[in-house]
C-alpha cells in the first residue's frame, strides 16, 4: 500500500510512525511558503520521497489554500491512502480534500490493519471498525497518542520541492494571525512522564502533594475532568476524551477511578501506575503497576524514596 504522510508539526513524528506501520510505500509531505528546514528533517526518517509544497498563497493556512495545494499534490503522487494527524486544522480542510476525491475522511483512528481502520465511539465506549473500499484515494486522521513517536524508524530520502498551480481567486478566505496558546498553557502530548490527580484528592488544597511528586518525578502535571471542571486545576491540564489524549512513558494516575472518558486520553501510556484506595477502581484494568491505599500515605512515601534515588 502506497501511503502520502501530510504532517504538520503537532504530531509530526506520530504520524510519520503510523504511516511507516500501515504502508508498504511511505512518501511524505509538508506545506508552506518556504518549508525546506522541515522537509530535510522529516528526510532523515524511512520514507521514499518528501515533497516541500510550497507557494506564496499557503504561507498562512487557508482551507481553500490547502485543499487546492494537496489535491494537486495527490493527483501527481496517486496514494493508496492519505493520512492525517487529527488535528483542529486537518478537521477544517481534510474533508474537503476528501470530497475533491468522492471520497470521505475517516477521522480520529487509533488503529489500523488490513484496510480496517478502528474508531472510538461514544466517548470510548465503544471501537468501531471501518473499511475503505473502492479505489483510492482513501483519507484518514489519527488520533493523538494512537501510534508512538519512538518507533519511527530512520534512513535517509530526497526532498522534492513541489510547486502547486494556485490562482488567489482559489483562496476566497482571509488567513487570521495564528493562533496563539497563553503563557500558562501546556503541551501534555510531548511529556514524557506525568502525573495525574483526580477527585481522589479530595479538596483543592491538597492537590498539592501530588503536586511535589510530579516535581519529584520531573513530570508534567494533568488532572481528570471533575479536577478541571472544579477549577482546581486549569483545563489545558485535562487529560480524557474532552481533554487532551497522552501518551507518554509514564503515567502516574493518583485518585483516579478510571472512567472510560478519562481512559480514552491516557491509556496510550507505555507504563501506566494507579493508585487508588478502591481495589476495585476501572484504572486498575489498564495499570501496569496498581498501588491499593490511601493516597495520602503512599504518595509522600514515594516522594521520599525517590529524593532518596536521587
Amino acid at each position: 500500500m502506497k501511503v502520502l504522510a501530510i504532517l504538520e508539526q503537532r504530531m509530526l513524528w506520530e504520524t510519520l510512525a503510523a504511516a511507516q506501520q500501515i504502508g508498504t510505500e511511505v512518501e511524505a509531505a509538508v506545506a508552506g511558503a518556504d518549508v525546506s528546514a522541515l522537509a530535510a528533517d522529516v528526510a532523515t526518517k524511512k520514507v521514499a520521497r518528501v515533497y516541500a509544497v510550497q507557494h506564496a498563497l499557503i504561507e498562512n493556512y487557508t482551507a481553500d489554500g490547502y485543499t487546492a495545494a494537496f489535491e494537486a499534490l495527490i493527483r501527481k503522487v496517486n496514494p493508496d491512502l492519505v493520512l492525517f494527524p487529527h488535528t483542529y486544522q486537518t478537521r477544517d480542510f481534510a474533508p474537503k480534500l476528501a470530497t475533491r476525491f468522492e471520497r470521505v475522511l475517516i477521522s480520529d483512528v487509533i488503529a489500523a490493519k488490513d484496510g480496517v481502520f478502528v474508531r472510538q465511539l461514544f466517548q470510548g465506549r465503544l471501537n468501531g471498525d471501518v473499511r475503505a473500499t473502492g479505489p483510492g484515494p482513501h483519507f484518514a486522521s489519527l488520533q493523538a497518542g494512537a501510534w508512538r513517536a519512538d518507533t519511527l524508524a530512520a534512513g535517509s530520502a530526497q526532498v522534492e520541492i513541489f510547486t502547486p498551480d494556485l490562482d488567489a481567486a482559489q483562496v476566497r478566505q482571509v488567513p487570521e494571525p495564528p493562533f496563539r496558546e497563553s503563557a500558562r498553557a501546556v503541551d501534555l502530548t510531548a511529556a514524557e512522564r506525568i502525573v495525574s490527580v483526580g477527585r481522589g484528592i479530595g479538596e483543592k488544597e491538597k492537590i498539592a502533594v501530588v503536586e511535589e511528586l510530579a516535581r519529584a518525578m520531573d513530570a508534567e502535571l494533568a488532572a481528570s475532568r471533575p479536577i478541571c471542571d472544579a477549577g482546581w486545576l486549569p483545563m489545558e491540564r485535562q487529560v480524557g476524551s474532552s481533554g487532551q489524549t497522552v501518551a507518554p512513558k509514564l503515567y502516574v494516575a493518583v485518585g483516579i477511578s478510571g472512567a472510560i472518558q478519562h481512559l480514552v486520553g491516557m491509556k496510550g501510556a507505555k507504563t501506566i501506575v494507579a493508585i487508588n484506595k478502591d481495589a476495585n477502581a476501572p484504572i486498575f484494568e489498564v495499570a501496569n503497576y496498581g498501588i491499593v491505599g490511601d493516597l495520602f500515605e503512599v504518595v509522600p512515601a514515594l516522594i521520599e524514596e525517590i529524593k532518596k534515588a536521587k
